[in-house]
């Protein structure tokens, strides 16, 4: 399984991953979500270098013109609420992806920071034999997406999985690459931190991206 880590690359994310984790920026929601947006967007174009291509060709005003586009059928799934913004980057550029969407979240006990994720929601096409990129902005324990990736497969077995994530944990990303098949799975990051805390919140993070995006919830 590969595991590609922007924060170890240069380029326009590590500035959008400032912006998102500055307490002095973060708490403009236009903003975050304008910036989970712009590096949904580069992640699209860097995850297209990796698709199968097929010549076409089409008619110019002056003449035949042979062109290449995509071959992959492409599935983009999110998992919901936060995911939605970090979406709508990759769909700006896999317009004709077909969409699948996932509700997850933690459900805690009654003592202590212990938490089940549960999932209630599946709308999703068939993903059988596609390329299916699966993304959610932050990857902390990696249960939310493993059970969204369980979700997904009960619509078909995709031939190519990506997942990417704004920002994930080392912890998280470990878990991902024990149960996801390693053989046909990507992971992308924007960065990767070093640990979860007792909360399973990743630190140093950004907090939560669902909030920051759109606003507290009960």
């Amino acid at each position: 399984m590969e595991i590609i880590d922007f924060a170890n690359r240069p380029s326009l994310v590590s500035r959008y991953m400032r912006e998102l984790r500055d307490v002095k920026i973060q708490n403009d929601p236009l903003r975050f979500r304008e910036n989970l947006r712009r590096i949904g967007q580069i992640m699209a174009y860097e995850i297209s270098k990796r698709l199968d291509y097929r010549d076409t060709e089409i008619a110019t005003p002056l003449g035949p013109c042979l062109c290449q586009e995509p071959a992959d059928r492409i599935v983009l799934a999110t998992i919901l609420r936060a995911g939605l913004p970090f979406h709508e980057g990759f769909l700006s550029y896999f317009d004709q992806a077909e969409n699948a969407f996932v509700s997850a979240y933690r459900r805690y006990r009654e003592k202590g920071d212990s938490f089940d994720v549960l999932v209630e929601y599946l709308a999703s096409p068939s993903i059988e034999g596609k390329t299916l990129v699966l993304v959610d902005p932050m990857l902390a324990t990696g249960s939310s997406m493993e059970l969204g990736y369980k979700a997904l497969l009960t619509k078909g077995t995709p031939a190519r999985i990506h997942v990417a994530s704004v920002i994930a944990s080392q912890a998280g990303v470990d878990y991902v690459a024990r149960t996801f098949p390693a053989e046909n799975t990507t992971v992308w990051c924007g960065a990767i931190d070093p640990e979860i805390n007792a909360h399973s919140y990743i630190v140093p993070g950004l907090g939560d991206a669902g909030d920051l995006a759109y606003g507290h919830k009960e």
